[in-house]
């Protein structure tokens, strides 16, 4: 079994014992570093004490859910998130990526496709060089503020800067790099997901809504993302 120190560490929290056991012998037979819980309990601990750089989450568990445990999580790390539940419920997709999940998938799904979204999202969470490495970063500025597209960091006016779930990020850039152009909602949900997705789901919608608070823009009255009524959205800011 191929699990060097050198391989990525994941967390694994399901109180189901067969489906734990599943995803541990499948991520470790990858060669991933793996840990597993039952519960939530110090999550948060385990996660900066252990570096943990991904964490399948399981919303049912006993104590605090995976939605309370999510936003904990948030609070205080960057690690990779992944929802991992059996209800297939939209409005709990919605919760999660507001609470700052990466990712989401349903039981029953296929291993392979979870791996490789894990894989996906571990390459967007490391994105450190090693030491004594120069990554140049690719930034979009735009009055006053700058989004680093190799870190995903927004950066206010005020040089205060905050990383961007993925999500949030793709569909922030997405926008920026079209100025003035409407993006209907499929087009960013193209953009933003690299899974299926339903002709109702409202994560475009959240996402706007999370990305103006953070642009400080008023919603009744927003500056920078404008809603194009019955098409889209579209960028407005100048870029610089």
């Amino acid at each position: 079994m191929n699990n060097s120190p050198d391989s990525p560490h994941i967390l694994i929290v399901e109180d189901d014992f067969a489906s734990r056991a599943l995803l541990v012998s499948y991520f470790e037979n990858e060669g991933y570093r793996v840990s597993d819980t039952d519960n939530g309990d110090d999550l948060c601990q385990k996660v900066l004490n252990e570096s943990i750089q991904l964490v399948l989450l399981d919303i049912n568990l006993p104590g605090k859910d995976g939605m309370t445990l999510t936003r904990e999580l948030r609070s205080v790390s960057r690690v990779g998130i992944i929802l991992v539940t059996s209800k297939g419920d939209e409005i709990d997709r919605i919760v999660g990526l507001e609470m700052g999940a990466d990712d989401y998938v349903t039981k029953p799904f296929n291993p392979r496709e979870l791996l490789v979204r894990a894989k996906n999202l571990l390459w967007r969470v490391n994105e450190h060089p090693p030491l004594g490495s120069e990554v140049s970063s690719t930034l979009l500025n735009f009055e006053g503020w700058s989004l680093d597209s190799k870190k995903r960091l927004l950066t206010t006016p005020a040089q205060v800067s905050e990383r961007l779930p993925e999500g949030e990020f793709k569909l922030l850039h997405s926008l920026i790099s079209n100025p003035g152009q409407v993006l209907s909602r499929d087009q960013l949900m193209d953009a933003i997901h690299d899974r299926e997705w339903t002709p109702n789901d409202r994560s475009v919608d959240v996402m706007v809504g999370r990305l103006r608070r953070k642009l400080n823009d008023n919603p009744a009255d927003p500056h920078f993302i404008l809603t194009a009524h019955g098409a889209g959205y579209v960028f407005a800011g100048e870029l610089n």
